[in-house]
């Protein structure tokens, strides 16, 4: 092999030799047949799902994803139950980050300039085991979809929904904490069971494009970045994003807006307020694509694919 341009070597691993520039339009989509739907990130909590809720019927924004990152751990059962009941009632997946990480336990490493890059493992197989337990915990009341963050937590919770130690129908949702930047790492992931990549913020289309390539589950995509995550605002590219990405999760975080992980009732007010104006920028995104001439159907509620949690089966 002595010679031979490492572009071929991809050849043979059926992976993309580079970016795809030429920005090929996927042909992949959702279970219904449409190429994206809305995700709502950060949300809270039940009053801030409440809010989503609320704005996207005041504002006919289609939200079909919820998602949160505090973590199972910080909601109380009465808060669990309650989410899975809005979500449930309205037909909405609702995503709840198993959590906790290296960064919010006792890794100096994690907190210091070279180890922010692992501050979202779990740190040791105490945080595993207590990871694990947000995704048991999450299923007993009734949730359908975990967001993971740790590629060996990834693993075990692919094992152990096949073995039948988790439901059938729980979802692992791949944190944008755990870095999707090539369509090498895409693959490995869905192979350890993941059901959705959140790609890492600042991939050009054409490396997004080289991702869905390889990779049949949805992707999800930050049109609007937090700060902490590159504040990016990419509304411009909405229409070519669903073209190459689909089936895709179109996500509007927030720029310039305070970090509050991990939140609680002491931020409530701000929590809400942030949730409200996520759904008002999701309804910009929507106007942008009616203005290009793209606005295209997407998922009705309770569609097939989403995680809609079910009945608790909690006592």
């Amino acid at each position: 092999m002595a010679g031979t341009p490492a572009s071929h070597l991809l050849d043979i691993l059926e992976l993309p030799r580079g970016d795809l520039n030429d920005l090929p339009a996927s042909a992949k989509r959702f279970p219904d047949g449409v190429r994206y739907r809305v995700e709502i990130p950060s949300t809270e909590g039940p009053r801030c799902l409440e809010a989503a809720l609320e704005e996207s019927e005041r504002l006919e924004v289609p939200v079909r994803r919820i998602s949160q990152g505090s973590g199972v751990f910080l909601l109380t059962d009465a808060e669990l139950d309650e989410m899975a009941e809005q979500a449930r009632s309205a037909g909405v997946e609702v995503s709840l980050f198993a959590r906790p990480c290296a960064g919010w336990g006792t890794s100096a490493t994690a907190r210091s300039q070279a180890g922010g890059g692992f501050a979202a493992a779990a740190h040791g197989q105490d945080q595993v085991s207590a990871v694990l337990e947000d995704v048991v915990r999450a299923a007993e009341h009734g949730i359908r979809s975990v967001l993971i963050a740790d590629l060996g937590v990834l693993a075990a919770f692919g094992k152990l929904r096949a073995a039948g130690h988790l439901p059938a129908d729980m979802q692992a949702k791949v944190s944008v904490m755990l870095p999707v930047t090539n369509a090498a790492t895409a693959r490995v992931l869905e192979d350890l069971g993941a059901d959705t990549l959140n790609l890492a913020t600042d991939l050009s289309l054409a490396q997004i494009a080289a991702i869905r390539a390889v990779v049949d589950v949805p992707l999800d995509v930050y049109v609007e970045a937090p700060d902490n995550l590159g504040g990016y605002v990419r509304h411009h590219e909405l229409p070519r994003l669903i073209e190459v990405a689909a089936p895709v999760y179109v996500k509007f975080g927030l720029r310039n807006a305070p970090d509050v992980y991990p939140a609680g009732t002491h931020l409530e007010a701000t929590t809400v307020a942030l949730t409200r104006e996520r759904v008002r920028r999701a309804r910009l995104g929507m106007d942008l694509l009616a203005r290009h001439g793209a606005a295209e159907a997407t998922s009705e509620r309770n569609a097939e694919g989403l995680a809609v949690p079910v009945k608790a089966t909690t006592a």
